[in-house]
């Protein structure tokens, strides 16, 4: 016991006997210093990240639609699906693309052409903009005749400087 109870030698090259292990208060505001500048340089890096990773979320929905309805028109042309007249070929609305349609000839089986309706990554809504044939090229208002493009209901501008609503 009285061994336990001795002091040891300090290591050769060690602290001093007495000196205690520990970081002074300075070293503890140099370090803290230093760690609030990293994290003030990390901070908009995370930001344009996120953003990034939107956008990309952003054009990767949009194509899905879009080919959708490039589908959907392709199958009209085809004739596997009855359309309504003046409409091109095209689907009245995306509804429509989840919902599927009579095959022509196979009464009872449906055509999808999508399984759900996706949410926009920048609105987090199932609204989107449409356009269909009869609209004006610049127009925002779709005619509800048929449903040619979607396009996304922000007003946001990407890291590109393009709005998101002309992608």
């Amino acid at each position: 016991m009285l061994r336990m109870l001795q002091r040891r030698p300090p290591a050769p090259g060690g602290a001093a006997s007495g000196a205690q292990a520990g970081l002074t208060l300075l070293e503890l505001v140099v370090a803290s210093a230093i760690l609030m500048v990293l994290a003030t340089m990390a901070l908009p890096l995370a930001r344009v990240k996120i953003k990034r990773d939107k956008e990309l979320e952003l054009r990767r929905v949009l194509r899905e639609m879009r080919t959708a309805i490039d589908r959907y028109k392709d199958a009209a042309d085809r004739g596997l699906i009855a359309v309504q007249a003046e409409t091109e070929g095209y689907p009245p609305d995306l509804e429509t693309l989840v919902e599927g349609v009579a095959l022509s000839g196979a009464p009872g089986r449906r055509m999808r052409f999508l399984r759900r309706i996706p949410l926009d990554p920048m609105t987090n809504s199932t609204e989107w903009g449409l356009r269909s044939v009869q609209d004006a090229p610049d127009s925002r208002y779709s005619s509800g005749k048929n449903v040619f493009d979607v396009y996304s209901r922000s007003s946001g501008v990407a890291l590109d400087g393009t709005y998101y609503a002309d992608w």
